[in-house]
């Protein structure tokens, strides 16, 4: 019986060995061999909060600023309608050329790429967006945040998904955004003049031969995260030709589509977004959400005292481990595994402790409050003009 924790792990001291989870229990060999390809590393969540605790709890989300990135953004956002039951399952979704990895794959990803304000990122293979989106929350309003995406309708899809992130959701006004910018092509196509990159990632597997490919695309002192020889490996470069290895994770990933030449016989170079200079007014705009937000957080101190939050009207319901199930589809035969947690032994006192924890009362007739966007109201108080607030307000809906 293992928790997630041993589970995440076991999985991650596996990446330098040929076989996931080498030197573990038997049945633990075999769940990571599954987690390795599929994901399920971590038990199912109800909403994309509880996924998130069940990813830090398992270790694959390990410091803030990954934490509150991925709870910003929902990953059902990410998904086609018919699939969304499935959003906040630890596993791999695709649907013709639209692709997400398992949850798991992306919290040792973003963990991996210690990103931080103001610096470039490069995504290639940026799929749906959804890995560029969270990127960009914390990359902030002076970083650069790219992709390169092989298929036209899946650059479009990110797009509006995008464009739907920007338009809805509270978390644009919380955050301080680097809005992604997304090219069809093929990553190995990159014009030789582009620039440099603090961060690259690759979402696919990248053969032997195209790792010095790679390289070159990454500044000194840069950091890139690939799928490398079925492990997930992090480089980086500490000089202009000295690197540092290190390998994170087993994994396996579909191998990144060779280049096809045109009818010409030249291959079709892809051209990055170029580096964009903000306007003086679109960095006034970033200025004064800034002092408005500093504004409201000192409010937010004097009200509560001592910079303390007040404790929550509504008390979350705490994340039991639970049961820990995998079912991986192989063509037409089914590999099923389970493995239990010590939670699960009725003879524990932890399960009658956890569910008095639980046990929190309510008002009969009291309704949770509805999120707050005090960025919004504070803005739409202001006495400007209409067309001003709705331009600080980046001509969002409410």
């Amino acid at each position: 019986m293992f928790t997630a924790a041993e589970v995440g792990a076991a999985n991650r001291q596996a990446a330098g060995q040929g076989v996931p989870g080498r030197g573990a229990p038997e049945e633990l060999q075999l769940c990571l061999s599954v987690v390795s390809k599929m994901g399920g590393a971590v038990s199912a969540g109800e909403d994309n909060d509880e996924l998130i605790d069940n990813l830090k709890e398992a270790q694959y989300i390990r410091s803030e600023l990954v934490e509150q990135a991925f709870r910003a953004i929902d990953r059902a956002d990410y998904y086609l309608e018919e699939f969304k039951e499935n959003a906040y399952k630890d596993l791999a979704w695709k649907h013709g050329n639209i692709h997400l990895s398992a949850p798991c794959i992306y919290s040792e990803v973003m963990e991996a790429l210690d990103l931080q304000p103001g610096l470039s990122f490069l995504n290639l293979g940026s799929g749906t967006g959804y890995l560029s989106s969270m990127v960009g929350l914390i990359l902030g309003p002076f970083g650069v945040n790219h992709g390169v995406e092989l298929h036209s309708d899946v650059t479009e899809y990110a797009k509006q998904k995008l464009d739907f992130f920007i338009r809805t959701s509270d978390s644009f006004d919380k955050f301080d955004f680097c809005e992604p910018s997304f090219v069809t092509g093929n990553c190995l196509e990159i014009s030789p003049d582009c620039s440099q990159y603090d961060r690259v990632y690759c979402g696919a597997g990248v053969q032997k031969e195209h790792e010095e490919y790679m390289k070159s695309l990454l500044k000194v002192g840069g950091i890139l995260v690939m799928p490398l020889e079925e492990k997930l490996t992090k480089i980086t470069r500490t000089g202009p030709s000295a690197w540092e290895t290190k390998k994170i994770l087993a994994v396996s990933f579909a191998p990144l589509i060779q280049p096809c030449q045109s009818e010409s016989g030249k291959s079709r170079l892809v051209q990055l977004p170029p580096l964009a200079v903000r306007s003086l007014q679109d960095l006034a705009r970033i200025a004064i959400r800034g002092t408005i937000k500093k504004v409201i957080h000192q409010e937010a101190v004097s009200k509560n005292g001592n910079g303390l939050k007040s404790t929550p009207r509504f008390k979350r319901r705490r994340v039991r481990r639970r049961r820990m199930e995998t079912i991986v589809f192989l063509d037409k035969e089914v590999f099923a595994s389970r493995i239990s947690n010590p939670s699960d032994d009725n003879s524990s006192g932890d399960l009658e402790e956890e569910r008095r924890e639980e046990e929190v009362p309510t008002p009969p007739d009291a309704k949770p409050e509805p999120p707050v966007n005090s960025l919004r109201e504070k803005v739409l108080s202001l006495p400007l003009p209409d067309p001003l607030k709705y331009y600080l307000l980046y001509y969002r809906e409410k």
